[in-house]
Parts: C-alpha cells; sequence; structure tokens
C-alpha cells in the first residue's frame, strides 16, 4: 500500500486523541508521549484500518517491545498506559482482557546518587539562571517538570516555602526552600518581573493557565503573580492554543547545561536532573529523617516508592556494618 495512503489514514485517526487530551486537561508531555505510542502501534500493523486493531493487536505489539526491543518494564507499562487510554476515551472501547504477552524482564536497578562531595563540584560549574533551577531539584526534591511549571505565587520566600501545585498525579504539597537559593532565586523573579513589564508594554504578558482558569479569572493571566518563576528570554508559541507569549526555560537547555556542568566537575555517573531529586532524598536519610517525612517532601502516593532510597544507603531497619570493619 502507498505510504503517503498509510500516513494519511494513521494521522486522521490519531487526531482524535489530541482533542479527547485536551478536554480532560492532560500535559502536553503526556499527550506527546501517548500520541507517540499509539501511532507506533498503526505503523506496527500499517496494513490494517486504526479501527480494526484490536486487544490481540495489542498484545503483540507488547510482546514485540519486550522481546525484540526489549524495553523496560516502565516503558512497556507507558505504551500499556497510552493504548487503554485511546481504546477507552478514544474508541469508547474497554479492553476487558488483552491476550498473554510477554512482559519486559524487570530490572533491580539502583537509583544514581551523587554524593555531597559530588554535587559541590557540580554547583561549582554551574551558574545563572541553571544553577537556581539544580538547586532546586537538590534542595526542595522537585521533579524539573515541577520546577519550571513554579509560578511566582509558589514561592515563599518568607517562610522559605514551595507550593508544588498539580504535580504527578495531579496533587498539591509542600516542600522547603533552602537559604542558599534565596538570594539568586529573588534576583531571578525580579528579572522576570522586568520581562512581564516589557510584556504587558507591547500588548502581551498573559500567562498560561491550566484549566478554565483564564475563564475564571479573567484579569489573572496579566498578573505578576502567576508568570512562570524561569520565564524564558524569548517568545514561543503555545502548541495548544497558538496564542504567542512567554515560556517558561526548556527541559532540554536545562539538561544540556547539567550535562555539562557533570563533565566539568569530573563525575564518572550518568547523570540527569532526575538524579538531583534523588540526591535530595538520600541525603535526608542519612542525615536521620524518618521515611514518612521523605515520602511526604517528594510527593509519593506510596511509601514504597521511597522505601528504594534506604536500599541506596544499605540501611534495613539499621545501618549494617561491614564486618571488615572491625578488624
Amino acid at each position: 500500500m502507498n505510504e503517503e495512503i498509510i500516513k494519511d489514514r494513521i494521522q486522521a485517526a490519531l487526531s482524535p486523541i489530541h482533542t479527547v487530551m485536551r478536554t480532560r486537561h492532560n500535559s502536553l508531555n503526556t499527550e506527546k508521549t501517548y500520541t507517540f505510542w499509539t501511532k507506533y502501534l498503526f505503523y506496527f500493523f500499517k496494513e490494517l484500518e486504526p479501527d480494526t486493531v484490536n486487544e490481540n493487536h495489542v498484545g503483540q505489539f507488547l510482546s514485540f517491545l519486550a522481546v525484540r526491543k526489549k524495553v523496560s518494564p516502565a516503558t512497556q507499562n507507558q505504551a500499556l498506559n497510552a493504548l487503554v487510554f485511546y481504546f477507552r476515551h478514544v474508541r469508547k472501547q474497554t479492553l476487558i482482557r488483552i491476550p498473554n504477552y510477554t512482559s519486559a524482564k524487570p530490572s533491580e536497578r539502583l537509583p544514581v546518587v551523587f554524593t555531597r562531595g559530588e554535587m559541590k563540584r557540580l554547583f561549582e560549574n554551574l551558574d545563572g539562571v541553571y544553577w537556581v533551577i539544580c538547586q532546586l531539584l537538590y534542595g526542595s526534591g522537585l521533579r524539573l517538570s515541577e520546577c519550571l511549571t513554579l509560578r511566582v505565587k509558589d514561592i515563599d520566600l518568607d517562610r522559605r516555602e514551595i507550593l508544588v501545585r498539580d504535580g504527578k498525579g495531579r496533587k498539591d504539597r509542600r516542600t522547603m526552600l533552602s537559604e542558599v537559593v534565596m538570594p539568586r532565586l529573588e534576583i531571578i523573579m525580579k528579572r522576570t518581573k522586568h520581562l512581564h513589564e516589557i510584556d504587558l508594554l507591547e500588548g502581551m504578558g498573559e500567562a498560561d493557565l491550566p484549566y478554565a482558569l483564564a475563564k475564571k479569572y479573567p484579569r489573572a493571566v496579566k498578573d505578576f503573580s502567576f508568570q512562570f518563576v524561569f520565564a524564558s528570554e524569548v517568545r514561543s508559541t503555545n502548541p495548544k492554543t497558538g496564542r504567542r507569549g512567554r515560556f517558561h526555560v526548556s527541559k532540554d537547555s536545562v539538561n544540556r547545561h547539567l550535562k555539562s556542568a557533570i563533565k566539568k566537575a569530573e563525575i564518572h555517573k550518568h547523570g540527569s536532573a532526575h538524579v538531583l531529586r534523588h540526591s535530595f532524598a538520600t541525603s535526608l536519610l542519612e542525615a536521620g529523617y524518618d521515611i514518612r517525612t521523605v515520602q511526604t517532601l517528594l510527593g509519593h502516593k506510596d511509601v514504597s516508592t521511597t522505601m528504594i532510597y534506604t536500599h541506596v544507603l544499605n540501611k534495613g531497619g539499621q545501618a549494617v556494618r561491614s564486618p571488615a570493619d572491625g578488624l
């Protein structure tokens, strides 16, 4: 079959996903991820009409990911969630039973954690807005997406507190704000206010508000308190609304600067923004804070998720001392 015809047919089948996900207020990242896996499924069975793909095909596709592509269990589950969403909310069909499929082999990898010495060297090789962002990832335990979407009103300098709104699982939580980051964070916020004032003078300055807040509070869109703390230097077009404005610093930009700093600091571990969050949790446990406190600060739904950091520390109910140290 002609490739152009296949491409057009699949694009037409994918179109409703965007409408459904935006109606349900899913994030743009989730929309891109779910669209990717659904598109992958359709191209895997490209000789079939998309609306004829069923649970049997889903099972074959998931097995292909595990056996041929050797994806991780997390990646396979992500694909499964995307396809369940598509069938349930777009096709209005419930995947009652997916035929037996090969599950990806689970791994028991422990999270990478930086030592305090490595963290010190890392921050010596960061500056500007990227130093502040990474300090919040490590000092407050934020996910990168949570950090970049912080708004001015979410920062309480007097109480040294951050309110994380609509975090993973659509939950709000509070976490601490370190003293070391506050002076530079205030400078960043003054810079953001200056950019916002310029935008207002040029007829822009409307914040990208979630859900229907823009309709509920029409004046809020131009309020400084609703602006992203880490506002981008350049304006861009919102892919959802088509409106041109000022978004936040991009994830790619942060990751690029972080990787460069890790290399300069001569840290010979696989590093990413999430490693700073891992290091936050581990540092708190090393300092003697209880697991429930760390769970709350991280925003984990289940304490079992937080427990992995006790394995990083090689701690069970109490610290285990090597017998060699007693010689």
